[in-house]
Formats: C-alpha cells, sequence, structure tokens
C-alpha cells in the first residue's frame, strides 16, 4: 500500500525561509502549500478541496499575525501547529503555546530539525487517532466522559473541543485516575521523551489550559490536581 503523502501548510513573509523550508520539507516526501501572509493562508485553510495535515506558522506576518491564526485554526481543527518566531522569550513561547499550537521553534534554525519535529508531530497525531479507532471504550469521570474511539471529550453532553496534546494528557491521566504522574512521565508518554525534556513550561502550559475547559472554577480544580513537588493526579470530581 502507497504510503500517505501529508499535506503542509507553510506561512512565512520572509520568502528565503519559505524557499528553503519547502525544499527540505519536499525532499522528506511532503506537499507544501506556502502562503507569505496570514490571510492568504487563512484562505488556504477555507479551501474545502485543500485538506492540510500540518501547518508551520510565523508569528509576525502582515494582514493576520500567527497567533490570530493559531486561534483561528483551533476553532474546528487539531491538526499539529509548529510556530516560527524570531522571539526567544518565555512569554512568547507559552502564548503560542496556550492558544494551542504544538510545537514552537525560534530563528535561526535548522532545516533538518525543523523537517524531524514536523515527522514526529504528524506520527504522534496519526497514531493517536488510529489508536483510538480500534476501541469504543468511553471514560466517565464526574460530568465529563472521555470517546477514545472519537478522540472527544463532552462535560454534560456539551462538546469540548480538545488539540492532539490536550487529548493524549487527559487520556493518560483520566486512563490512571488516582495516580500521580511527574513531568517527566507526561512528556514520556505524550511527547515521547521528545523535544521537551527540559522545558517545565510546556506541561504547566497545557495542564492550564485543560483547567480552563474542563472545570467549574479553574482556580479549585476538582478534576486536574497539582500535587506540590510531584506532578499532576486525575481525581473524579464532585
Amino acid at each position: 500500500m502507497e504510503e500517505k503523502k501529508y499535506t503542509i501548510l507553510l506561512a512565512d513573509d520572509e520568502r528565503e525561509i519559505v524557499d528553503i523550508l519547502s525544499l527540505y520539507l519536499e525532499n522528506a516526501g511532503f506537499n507544501v502549500i506556502c502562503a507569505y501572509d496570514g490571510r492568504e493562508a487563512s484562505d488556504v485553510l477555507r479551501k474545502p478541496d485543500v485538506r492540510v495535515d500540518a501547518a508551520i506558522l510565523d508569528i509576525m506576518m502582515p494582514k493576520m499575525d500567527g497567533y490570530t491564526l493559531v486561534k483561528e485554526i483551533r476553532k474546528d481543527s487539531s491538526i499539529p501547529i509548529l510556530i516560527l518566531s524570531a522571539r526567544s522569550d518565555d512569554s512568547g513561547k507559552i502564548l503560542g503555546l496556550d492558544l494551542g499550537a504544538d510545537d514552537y521553534i525560534t530563528k535561526p534554525f535548522n532545516p533538518l530539525e525543523i523537517t524531524a519535529r514536523v515527522q514526529a508531530q504528524l506520527r504522534r497525531y496519526y497514531r493517536l487517532n488510529a489508536a483510538a479507532a480500534v476501541t469504543s471504550d468511553r471514560i466517565k469521570a464526574g460530568e465529563l466522559e472521555l470517546d477514545k474511539a472519537s478522540c472527544s471529550l463532552s462535560k454534560n453532553g456539551t462538546d469540548i473541543p480538545l488539540t492532539a496534546i490536550e487529548f493524549k494528557i487527559l487520556r493518560l491521566l483520566m486512563e490512571n485516575r488516582g495516580k500521580v504522574f511527574t513531568k517527566s512521565r507526561i512528556y514520556e508518554h505524550v511527547w515521547d521523551g521528545g523535544f521537551y525534556e527540559s522545558d517545565d513550561n510546556t506541561i504547566m502550559v497545557h495542564i492550564s489550559r485543560l483547567r480552563d475547559k474542563i472545570e467549574n472554577d479553574p482556580r479549585n480544580p476538582e478534576y486536574l490536581k497539582t500535587i506540590r513537588g510531584l506532578g499532576y493526579r486525575f481525581e473524579k470530581g464532585k
């Protein structure tokens, strides 16, 4: 059977970066759709005859910046999103992850590393979907119900959209209710010990986003508990 050829949306207003990255991605076997501003990238994503499997987005683009574009994508899609940015400060990275990006890469970068990260994100994303498709098990806890078959979450019957990373973290913790997971163990299960080994902020941002989505009061969580000095634990809730 012929291996699926994934399509990557690459959006950056620096044409030299687009030319170099598209060359490396195409050499790795990807289809690449190039855009040179945020609005053009948004238009590509809205085309009914175009399927985008992952997106690489620059932050500082004309017409629509990368942060706004991430928010727009996350309204109805959980495809892997990688952010490119000249900003190396923690606040920029945290904001990108908080809005729903899966990875954040600072410029200058190695095109081979970008290619490797795209491949890793796609493997995790589609492996997660394939694994979930083989079972119809549902995990229920309090007001929450996680459907592993459809990679979906509902609260009191109302659907709650999750990114692939959020789903994987929540599934791990819900399947092991009452068990404490350190940040390093969550990295191991969710990112396969990948590029985030020393970045504590990544886990904190994703946990915070999950709390905003599932908790009645994120400041006083019933489900996702922080065990100070150790990690995180999922409890049944009320």
